[in-house]
C-alpha cells in the first residue's frame, strides 16, 4: 500500500474527503518527524507501536568497489518498534 492508497482507505473508513484525509496524514507525519527530529522525543501509539530515535555508533566499513576501509560516522536514525496489537494483527 502506498500513500495514495492509504489516503483513500482512511477517507473511506472515516467518511471524509480524500483531501481531508491527506491533510490529516500529512499533519501526522510532520508531527512525528518534528517530535523525533527537533525534540528527540519518542512518539508512543499504545497498541500500535513506538517511533523513536536510535543512535548508531561510528564504525569501520568497506567500500564495495575498491575494498578499502572507510570510516562511517556516528549518526541518529529513526526507528519503529511494533506494539502488541499490531504484532497480533500480522500473525
Amino acid at each position: 500500500m502506498n500513500k495514495t492508497e492509504l489516503i483513500a482507505v482512511v477517507a473511506e473508513k472515516s467518511q471524509v474527503t480524500k483531501k481531508v484525509a491527506e491533510e490529516v496524514l500529512n499533519a501526522f507525519v510532520e508531527s512525528v518527524a518534528e517530535s523525533l527530529g527537533k525534540h528527540g522525543e519518542k512518539v508512543v501509539l499504545t497498541g500500535f507501536g513506538t517511533f523513536e530515535v536510535r543512535n548508531r555508533a561510528q564504525r569501520e566499513g568497506r567500500d564495495p568497489r575498491s575494498g578499502a576501509t572507510i570510516h562511517i560516522p556516528a549518526q541518529k536514525t529513526p526507528a519503529f518498534k511494533a506494539g502488541k496489537v499490531l504484532k497480533d494483527a500480522v500473525k
